[in-house]
């Protein structure tokens, strides 16, 4: 489960984790009244599970009133990544002369959780571990003990953390960690901690992801679970009336597959060819035309998908029927929105080989090839 900045940060404020001054909003007037009760300058933050708000347009800063009634006109009812913002975080501006990156979460190949500390805060974390590894500081750490305090002071110095404010940052990584630790957390980040001119360090964003199967136990996380039209995007709700398993990811190579372990599968070998995924999509097994075109309906749907890779191994689900829904769906267009590249294996593959329409989609006999070529695809769209 997700929680939204203004839940986390709500969360890391009761801890004791300093956060600026903010107010949720949801009408225009709400929104400057916020602005006006904080003092200006104030940041309108767009509420919605997507990164990249800023660049997005979802994050603007305002030093007046009128600045602040045009920034809540242009950020509320947008479409940011698939989501409508309903609703906004007024919240105070920090004079920052840094910004640093501090998070919690499990690192499944050591089966231990990993405290990090960068000083390369306030962009993608991701993108600064893929370029430059050694910019993020790791610990891991024993859950039967905890984070001990020498612990919190090591990896915040290996990060290269200035001395004035080192202690301080400690302090809060061991807040964050034993949040993380108490409330069954997936994830916790602060990106970016900012750093003041008086070596002030605060929380100007929050994330705080709540492993779903545990919420029996955290009933006021659970309470902070959103229904309706503020839980999901239009996508995830798509996804709901057509019954599939759909995860929205931060690529642009869009993944349709049958069966969990086949989209992962997918999925990591669009990472390994340099991709990005876009999505998991699970059609299930045993699926008929009518529902393999909705999944490429759902994909289609998605601005961020530059290419598809359909990846079909036939048990109970015939290669002859999902030809033909993807057949079906792509007939309906008069010029195909994104390249489909289409892999076909198991029950029926030959028949369904011959049935797809080679002028809609490009095949390719493996699921390596077909993953190389979507990923060259998306690359080409991005040029």
């Amino acid at each position: 489960m997700r929680l939204h900045e203004y839940q986390a940060k709500q969360v890391f404020s009761d801890a004791g984790i300093p956060t600026p001054a903010s107010e949720l909003a949801g009408t225009v007037d709400e929104t400057v009244a916020a602005a006006e009760k904080i003092g200006y300058p104030v940041a309108v933050k767009a509420q919605v599970h997507v990164g990249g708000r800023g660049k997005a347009g979802g994050i603007k800063l305002v030093e007046d009133k009128e600045e602040a009634r045009e920034a809540a006109e242009d950020i509320l009812g947008m479409d940011l990544k698939g989501y409508t913002v309903e609703r906004v975080l007024v919240e105070e501006a920090v004079d920052f002369v840094n910004e640093l990156y501090v998070g919690v979460t499990m690192d499944r190949g050591e089966g231990e959780p990993v405290a990090m500390v960068s000083t390369r805060g306030g962009v993608n974390i991701e993108e600064v571990a893929e370029e430059d590894p050694d910019a993020i500081a790791r610990e891991h750490i024993d859950p039967a003990f905890g984070m001990h305090p020498y612990q919190a002071r090591k990896v915040v110095y290996d990060a290269g953390v200035d001395r004035a404010i080192a202690n301080d940052v400690a302090s809060i990584l061991r807040t964050l960690y034993q949040l993380w630790d108490d409330r069954d957390g997936a994830d916790a980040e602060i990106n970016p901690l900012m750093v003041t001119g008086d070596d002030e360090v605060i929380a100007a964003d929050a994330v705080f992801n709540v492993d779903e199967d545990a919420l029996f136990r955290q009933p006021e996380l659970a309470e902070m679970e959103e229904e309706g039209e503020f839980a999901e995007s239009e996508l995830e709700r798509k996804a709901d009336e057509y019954g599939f398993d759909y995860v929205r990811l931060s690529g642009n190579v869009g993944i349709i597959g049958n069966g969990a372990g086949l989209v992962m599968t997918t999925l990591d070998l669009v990472d390994h060819y340099g991709g990005t995924p876009a999505n998991f999509l699970d059609v299930g097994g045993g699926a008929k035309a009518d529902r393999i075109a909705n999944a490429l309906d759902m994909v289609f749907s998605d601005e961020n998908v530059d290419s598809v890779v359909f990846n079909i191994f036939g048990g109970i689900t015939r290669g002859d029927e999902v030809a033909k829904g993807i057949n079906q769906a792509l007939e309906q267009f008069d010029e195909i929105p994104k390249p489909v590249v289409v892999r076909l294996a198991g029950t029926n593959w030959e028949e369904g080989m011959e049935i797809l329409n080679e002028d809609l989609v490009t095949v390719e006999k493996t699921l390596e090839d077909a993953v190389q070529r979507a990923v060259e695809y998306a690359e080409e769209v991005e040029a």
